[in-house]
């Protein structure tokens, strides 16, 4: 009687682990894009108060009653708290005045932080009053919204992704990875200014810094990639894509502000090439360059550290194949091949 053979390991194994695997990166993927945006609040959002004494310690008690909501910055006048919110201090100042307070906002920074402020403004003024809103810092005619800066950040996290894999793919290591690497940045900055700032109008900063910010964002996604494929091979791409992707895309805070996110989502976002980028775009692109110092220090970093990963792995690579080459064994060479003598048939 035949029997019929047991189901090999393998062929269990295999449709348990994508069973098992998928709902898993679902549910990994909503935790990181869906969790920070479903509990989008301030939290400690810099806001400037301005005006006569009596005046900012009655607005201040007022915007610290609302639960640690905003971390308060007190200015002399109007024009300090003018120059704050230029230089990137703070998102807003609301300034006491004979008429009522009057909202400092700037939009560019991101619109939805400005509308939060205009109504926490509304909340603080006496009733009956209205408040006056001045927009010091507006968000381009082409992008009031801020839609299409934000959406910026993906692209730039795929375009990273996807020269640090090929560099590794193509087994690009030592100055050969190095000298790609940098090759691919520059072009997609240079790419990318033209079309955010010179074609879409999304941009209005100096040209040039605009395209240094997109290339140093890519380079930095692009090296860590490459690096830690250099040392770790596919899992070390797959841990450089999700921290880029997965990770630091939802967290970049671009479409609202790192404050806005959950802690402490907004601060390891603002640590990741992704949130940096998007925040050193802004910065040069609607703020003159102010407040570019810690987000061209984060991008620095991450691109340093992955350079040096595909250097050192250009190193061990020719040791490495070196090493199996003489420890392979050798084939033996074919016995030649006589004719059969005739005298022995």
């Amino acid at each position: 009687m035949a029997t019929t053979p047991a189901p090999s390991p393998g062929r269990t194994r295999g449709p348990l682990a994508v069973l098992v695997a998928v709902p898993l990166i679902v549910a990994f993927a909503l935790w990181a894009f869906a969790w920070p945006a479903a509990r989008t609040a301030p939290r400690d959002l810099p806001l400037g108060v301005a005006g006569p004494p009596a005046a900012v310690e009655q607005l201040t008690g007022q915007l610290r009653h609302q639960e640690g909501a905003f971390e308060v910055h007190r200015y002399h006048d109007e024009a300090a708290a003018r120059n704050a919110v230029r230089d990137r201090e703070v998102y807003g100042a609301v300034v006491a005045t004979p008429a009522g307070p009057k909202m400092l906002t700037a939009s560019a920074a991101g619109p939805v932080v400005a509308q939060l402020l205009e109504q926490a403004a509304s909340r603080t003024a006496p009733k009956g009053t209205t408040v006056r809103t001045e927009d010091v810092v507006p968000a381009p005619a082409n992008d009031p919204r801020g839609a299409a800066l934000s959406t910026s950040v993906l692209p730039l996290a795929l375009a990273g992704v996807a020269a640090g894999a090929l560099t590794v793919l193509l087994r690009l290591r030592g100055t050969r990875g190095v000298g790609a690497l940098l090759g691919a940045a520059v072009l997609v900055g240079i790419v990318a200014a033209t079309l955010a700032d010179s074609w879409l109008g999304i941009l209005s900063g100096n040209w040039w810094a605009e395209a240094a910010s997109f290339g140093l964002t890519v380079l930095a996604v692009g090296a860590t990639v490459a690096g830690l494929g250099a040392l770790l091979g596919v899992k070390g791409m797959a841990l450089g894509g999700l921290l880029s992707v997965l990770i630091g895309n939802p967290w970049s805070g671009v479409s609202s502000a790192p404050e806005m996110l959950p802690e402490p989502v907004g601060m390891l976002g603002q640590l990741l090439p992704p949130g940096a980028g998007g925040t050193l775009l802004r910065c040069v692109g609607f703020f003159e360059g102010r407040a570019v110092d810690t987000p061209v220090l984060v991008l620095t970093v991450w691109a340093v550290l992955g350079l040096v990963a595909v250097t050192v792995g250009g190193l061990k690579d020719p040791a490495r194949e070196g090493a199996e080459s003489t420890s392979a064994p050798s084939t033996p060479e074919a016995a030649p091949v006589r004719a059969a003598d005739p005298a022995k048939f």
